[in-house]
């Protein structure tokens, strides 16, 4: 996925039924018009449920937090049994891993 390099976009909110209506009726051919929520995306830079928009580089930075940790207990001075743990993704993190999920190639 890092081959990407931030050139994908992720919209991560779904288009609104005004964006699909005007599709509908648009000229093909005519430069696109941005809609109202679009450019409030734009404007806020956050979607509407106040969570900040993210680009795919953005979202691999959100993600980069989470880690695997390999934990090693030790008996004396011998190496007991080990085991791993990873961080627990937060809300971001979670919805991002599920947009990630999504695309197919």
């Amino acid at each position: 996925m890092a081959h990407a390099r931030g050139v994908a976009r992720v919209d991560v909110c779904r288009r609104t039924d005004e964006d699909l209506e005007r599709k509908k009726h648009r000229d093909p051919v005519a430069a696109a018009e941005r809609s109202e929520a679009a450019l409030d995306k734009v404007a806020t830079r956050k979607l509407k449920d106040g969570s900040p928009v993210h680009s795919f580089r953005t979202l691999l930075d959100e993600l980069s937090t989470i880690v695997r940790n390999t934990c090693e207990t030790l008996v004396g001075k011998n190496r007991g049994s080990a085991f791993q743990m990873t961080t627990t993704p937060n809300p971001a993190q979670h919805r991002a891993l599920q947009l990630l999920e999504a695309i197919t190639m």
